[in-house]
């Protein structure tokens, strides 16, 4: 799987679907070719120090390479991780990998918030 690597397509990934999860916050964009997915991953400061930071990417690429068989052709990816990826099991950590992951895919049918659109009638229209 290839990585992110351009500022841009971060930005990009944040403004398409995204999923939440306890230990992060997954998002997603549909770039509209046929390449692979791409992954990237996000982690602030405000996480923890440097050591707490590393071992959460650590464990987050390690369930991105192992669950991403679920990840679709032509679809970047970000996950941007939270204080609770570094005591979370790592089990855990794969089922909600998953799950936010099918629920992303959801989300982008139905538009950015993951809701379907109210149905329209006659009597929403502003009378003038």
């Amino acid at each position: 799987m290839d990585r992110l690597r351009k500022r841009a397509d971060f930005l990009a990934a944040q403004r398409g679907a995204r999923a939440h999860a306890g230990a992060f916050v997954l998002q997603s964009r549909d770039r509209g070719d046929a390449a692979g997915p791409r992954f990237g991953l996000t982690i602030t400061k405000k996480v923890g120090t440097a050591v707490e930071r590393n071992r959460i990417r650590r464990r987050l690429r390690a369930i991105v390479r192992q669950e991403g068989g679920g990840a679709r052709a032509g679809f970047d990816y970000v996950v941007v991780a939270r204080r609770d990826a570094i005591n979370a099991p790592f089990a855990e950590l794969a089922r909600e990998f998953s799950r936010t992951l099918s629920r992303v895919h959801a989300a982008d049918r139905r538009g950015r918030s993951g809701r379907a659109a109210p149905a329209r009638t006659g009597d929403d229209r502003d009378e003038r």
